[in-house]
């Protein structure tokens, strides 16, 4: 063969060799990106939307806050990308994050009963008047619309999915990842038979993913449900929604289980605002509050509390013993990972406030909890 037709031959290898790996980069991200469309969930019409525009909360086509709210605010000077990539926070432990497993036995003295299991981020298991509500569970790797990138989770699940005990109500606080979480919702429809309850459009979400609809109850702020003799709330919050480039589409809350003797508060996610007095007037006193503490920055202080504001909500609410949330699980800010938990103990005790701080798989006794030794210390 001449050189002319060796190089002629080469250039068509080499042709059809780019567009071989052309079409396998497409794969590939397909692949990736198969279950995003899944992912991002439902959107309002029909009798949901109709329901929704009559909320107080729902105007010109989104949910609102009470007052206005920005999610980031422009701090000039600062370059949030360059400190993402580049900064000095040690945002993960260095040494893995002690897990237990929390026994199946439970107090006898069920009228009385309240215990609390956190299973890290903003999941918990509230055993109270022998019934369980499970709240925001994520159970995935990844909070994130993809099974490859997004924040990965620091430490597993104490427990797998499938070793939960019956539930008698799931309680989703909003739609962002790292409180909804499709194939956690998938696992949860074969292994239980609760309720979804959720705020006002976030059953689009799981309507879509096939829980039917006599499991899905959406409630909007101070509407109430009652569940096996528990009156669980759903009540303001300060913070925003989305799963796509979308936002507001759906409602956000705090919620309020309730018993015939014990109280329990969660806040979602939420920045520090004046509702928690009257939350905490119309529904307090609480035996526990199980508070976000996590993922906050001077660049959204409006839609997530630090810990300091989190000890204030918690005294607005006329809250007994303070369980942290929101935190240890995900890598979701700029802060060292034990900086909420260190803030948090310092402020809880300048102010006189109980505090329990569990591992996660803990199960906390309300009446009687663990005494804070700093767990976390030797790990971070």
């Amino acid at each position: 063969m001449s050189a002319p037709a060796e190089r002629a031959v080469e250039r068509a290898l080499a042709g059809r060799l780019w567009r071989m790996a052309g079409v396998a980069a497409l794969a590939g991200v397909a692949w990736v990106g198969r279950d995003v469309p899944a992912q991002l969930g439902g959107r309002l019409t029909g009798a949901r939307l109709e329901r929704a525009a009559r909320s107080p909360q729902f105007r010109d086509g989104t949910f609102r806050n009470r007052t206005n709210t920005r999610a980031m605010v422009a701090d000039p000077g600062r370059n949030l990308v360059k400190e993402l990539i580049f900064g000095k926070q040690k945002r993960r432990p260095t040494s893995p994050v002690p897990l237990l497993r929390p026994s199946a036995d439970t107090p006898s003295d069920t009228a009385r009963q309240l215990n609390v299991v956190w299973y890290g981020h903003a999941s918990v298991l509230i055993e109270i008047e022998g019934r369980r509500v499970l709240v925001d569970p994520v159970w995935s790797d990844r909070c994130s619309p993809s099974s490859l990138i997004g924040p990965l989770r620091i430490h597993e699940p104490p427990v797998r999915l499938d070793e939960l005990p019956p539930v008698d109500a799931i309680l989703i606080s909003h739609d962002h990842y790292d409180h909804l979480d499709l194939e956690t919702v998938r696992g949860l429809l074969t292994s239980q038979s609760a309720p979804f309850l959720v705020p006002l459009g976030v059953g689009a979400h799981l309507d879509r993913w096939g829980v039917p609809e006599e499991r899905i109850v959406e409630l909007d702020w101070s509407e109430s449900h009652r569940v096996g003799g528990l009156t669980i709330t759903c009540t303001e919050a300060q913070h925003f929604s989305g799963r796509g480039l979308r936002r507001d589409g759906t409602l956000w809350s705090s919620w309020v289980v309730a018993g015939a003797h014990r109280r329990a508060f969660y806040t979602g996610d939420s920045g520090y605002f004046d509702g928690y007095p009257g939350i905490g007037a119309a529904h307090g006193p609480f035996d526990v509050t199980l508070m976000q503490i996590g993922a906050y920055d001077r660049a959204w202080p409006s839609i997530h509390m630090f810990p300091e504001e989190a000890v204030s909500a918690h005294l607005d609410l006329r809250g007994g013993l303070f369980i942290p949330v929101h935190w240890a699980t995900f890598n979701l800010a700029l802060h060292d990972w034990a900086e909420p938990v260190n803030r948090l103990w310092a402020e809880a005790k300048a102010r006189d406030v109980r505090l329990a701080v569990p591992r996660p798989g803990e199960r906390v006794v309300v009446d009687d909890p663990p005494p804070v030794d700093g767990w976390w210390e030797a790990v971070a």
